[in-house]
Formats: C-alpha cells, sequence, structure tokens
C-alpha cells in the first residue's frame, strides 16, 4: 500500500482512482476504513464463528451517520451517492455482513418510508432510525417467491377499518431484532406496503439457521397470521412492484459498492501474507503464477471501481437507468466471489481458517450474489435493455 491524505491506497489502484475523488468524498471514506479497522476486524472472526450480529454497532453506525446517510431530512446524513458507496465499500471489506444492516436499515426501510410514506410516518420513524433507536426489516420475498415477487401470496384486506395481513415472507434481513417491518403484500387495489411495528399480534420472526454465508448478520422468515393494523398503516404513495423494485435498487446500488471492498480486502490480504510467506527460499509472492493472479485480481478491482464511480456519478446528477444498476452489481459481485474464491489460495490451507478473509467473504458474497437480484435476472434485465425483448415469461 501506498499512503494518501486520506489514509493506505490499496497496491490494487493502478491508476490512482483516488484522484477522481473529493476531498469531502474521501474523507467520509477514511472515516468509515478506520472504524472498520478500529470495531470490525478485531472482531469479526469470532462473530461470524459464533453466528452473532453484533448489535453494538448500531449506535455506532448512527453516530457517524450511516443509517439513512444518502436521506435527506429527518435526521438523515444526506451525503452524495459517491459518499454512501464509499461508506458502503469500506464496511464490506469488513464484512458483508455489517454493509447488510446499513443496506437493510437504510436502502429499504427507511427508503420505503423516506420515498412513499406519509409525513406522519416519516417523522414518527426516521429520525428514531437515523438514530439507531428504532431497527427496521423489509419484507417482500416469499418462501415461493424469490425472483418473481409478483406471485406474493402475502395479502391485505380492509375489514372494520383496519387492515388484516396474512403471509409469509423469508430471508427477511434483521426481522427478529427489528422494531418496525415494511411489508409488501396484495390488496384489491395491487401490491402495497405497510408499516408493521413487531410487537403487533400475529407477527412473528425466525432467524433461519444453521447458515454456511452471511453469518455475522440476520436473516429471518416471518410469518403473519391475522396481523391487525390501523388504515393508515399503509405508504400512501405508491401501488403496484414499482414501489419495492425501487427500494431494491437502492439497495442494489449499495451492494456494486460493496463488492469491490470484499474483493479489494481478499486481494490485499492475499498481497500482503505472499510478500511474507516463504517456501523455496523466496517469497511466494516472487512466483510467477502467483503474480499471474494478483495482476488479473487488480485489473478486475480498477474495472470494478470505475464501474461503481461511474454509477455513482450518474445517480448524483440524477441520470440512472435500472439497467446500469443490473450492470453494476451483476459484474462487480461476479468479480468479487470469484476473486475472493482465488485469494484464498494463496494462503494454501491456512485459508480455510478465519484468520484469513477471502474464504470468509466469498461465502458471504455467494448471499450478496443471489440477494436483490440473482446473477440470471439481472442477465435478463440487461438482455431486454440491449434487445427491447423479455425473457422473463415465455
Amino acid at each position: 500500500m501506498t499512503t494518501t491524505t486520506a489514509g493506505p491506497r490499496s497496491a490494487s489502484d493502478l491508476m490512482n482512482l483516488d484522484d477522481e475523488f473529493s476531498e469531502a468524498e474521501l474523507d467520509v471514506r477514511a472515516t468509515v476504513r478506520e472504524f472498520v479497522d478500529r470495531r470490525i476486524r478485531p472482531n469479526i472472526a469470532d462473530w461470524f464463528d459464533r453466528g452473532v450480529f453484533p448489535l453494538e454497532l448500531v449506535p455506532e453506525m448512527a453516530e457517524l451517520g450511516l443509517l439513512g446517510m444518502h436521506l435527506e431530512g429527518y435526521g438523515c446524513a444526506g451525503r452524495s451517492a459517491v459518499e454512501y458507496g464509499l461508506a458502503m465499500q469500506e464496511l464490506e471489506a469488513g464484512d458483508s455482513g455489517i454493509r447488510t444492516f446499513v443496506s437493510v436499515q437504510g436502502s429499504l426501510a427507511m427508503s420505503a418510508i423516506r420515498k412513499f410514506g406519509s409525513e406522519e410516518q416519516k417523522t414518527a420513524w426516521l429520525p428514531r432510525m437515523a438514530r439507531g433507536e428504532v431497527i427496521g426489516c423489509f419484507g417482500l420475498t416469499e418462501p415461493t417467491a424469490g425472483s418473481d415477487p409478483s406471485s406474493m401470496s402475502t395479502n391485505a384486506r380492509l375489514e372494520d377499518g383496519e387492515w388484516v395481513l396474512n403471509g409469509s415472507k423469508r430471508w427477511i434481513g434483521l426481522a427478529s431484532v427489528a422494531d418496525l417491518a415494511v411489508i409488501w403484500a396484495k390488496t384489491d387495489d395491487g401490491v402495497r406496503g405497510f408499516v408493521v411495528p413487531t410487537d403487533s399480534p400475529g407477527f412473528t420472526a425466525t432467524a433461519i439457521q444453521p447458515k454456511l454465508s452471511m453469518r455475522a448478520s440476520i436473516q429471518c422468515d416471518i410469518e403473519l397470521v391475522d396481523v391487525r393494523l390501523p388504515e393508515d398503516a399503509v405508504l400512501p404513495g405508491v401501488v403496484g412492484l414499482k414501489g419495492p423494485f425501487s427500494c431494491l435498487n437502492e439497495a442494489r446500488y449499495g451492494i456494486a459498492w460493496g463488492a469491490v471492498g470484499a474483493a479489494r480486502d481478499s486481494f490485499d490480504q492475499a498481497l500482503a501474507y505472499a510478500l511474507e510467506r516463504t517456501q523455496f527460499d523466496k517469497p511466494i509472492a516472487a512466483f510467477q503464477l502467483t503474480q499471474q493472479k494478483l495482476v488479473n485480481w487488480a485489473l478486475e478491482i480498477q474495472k470494478a471501481q470505475m464501474l461503481a464511480l461511474r454509477l455513482g456519478r450518474l445517480k448524483d446528477t440524477g441520470r440512472i437507468e435500472p439497467h446500469m444498476i443490473s450492470v453494476a452489481k451483476l459484474n462487480n459481485t461476479r468479480i468479487a466471489i470469484d476473486i475472493a474464491r482465488d485469494a484464498r489460495t494463496v494462503f494454501g490451507g491456512n485459508g480455510i481458517t478465519l484468520d484469513h478473509s477471502p474464504l470468509r467473504h466469498a461465502n458471504n458474497l455467494e448471499s450478496v450474489r443471489t440477494y436483490e437480484g440473482t446473477d440470471e435476472v439481472h442477465t435478463l434485465v440487461i438482455g431486454q435493455h440491449l434487445t427491447g425483448l423479455a425473457a422473463f415469461r415465455g
């Protein structure tokens, strides 16, 4: 690594891309990187091994302004898209599970309320969520409705001035520790979103265990049995799947940056190990095959960083389009998981232990690659953009 005014620069920054970031953007990156180095790196192996999410980090992340940091007003930091992306990149360099918490809280639950909620809902929930006093979750995916949410079975009906919700959700981040859930359900008018306090009678969240991926995170099943809500629990600003899809695009945007962080950390750790590990009387970094791996990884990380930055600049200037998010999410998660898997080989047998990060990243990225749209779904989104033909059905 070389050092800049914003802290250490990865050796994978072959084109001095740090020059493309503003001082404010680099300050955000340095602040979050310091937090990761101080609070996450020393502890993540233990959290991952025990399969626990460190709730004690929530107030600290709130203090840094990370919760809903890209949202305006209501106590949110109002940071730019690029600043948000850099924060997600540094968090995922620590662990995908930590970045996922911020994504679920801010890009999904808070974004849904900010985009589509009433003024009363925004005022009641967003400031407390930004302070980390209230944790939210986002209930869209179901046991039989993953890539095709239009096939959801969860439903809501108006009965004597109350909404009654019934159904089930699966792979819902944070649900068992959340104070509120944004639940998407079919109504007579179409798909609607509902703000559901998790202490509502009939609401049950159960953590999914055991897991081989995202172990320092929480994913849950949700059961909704005659959950009764006041009529004003519905999000009034949207009807149809364009509501949850717009929130998913916010999360996908963060993933495009976060995956770069996991890839970069895998590269940095493998390079450091290769320079100090000696075999046949010289560092293994001196062998041609090791150097070939390092070069290939650095090239892919550099391209992924450029792609994330371009996406962020487009988002900040209001020129982003949905297919662009699919391009970045598909490409960057794909290269990240390949790099993490391959980087493990530099460590030999030592690479399967939690002393080193690449295999942990690779396991986590199996989930990151799947949620917020699988490779196949994003391929078809891009294919439809290229051809004008939808291949999702028939």
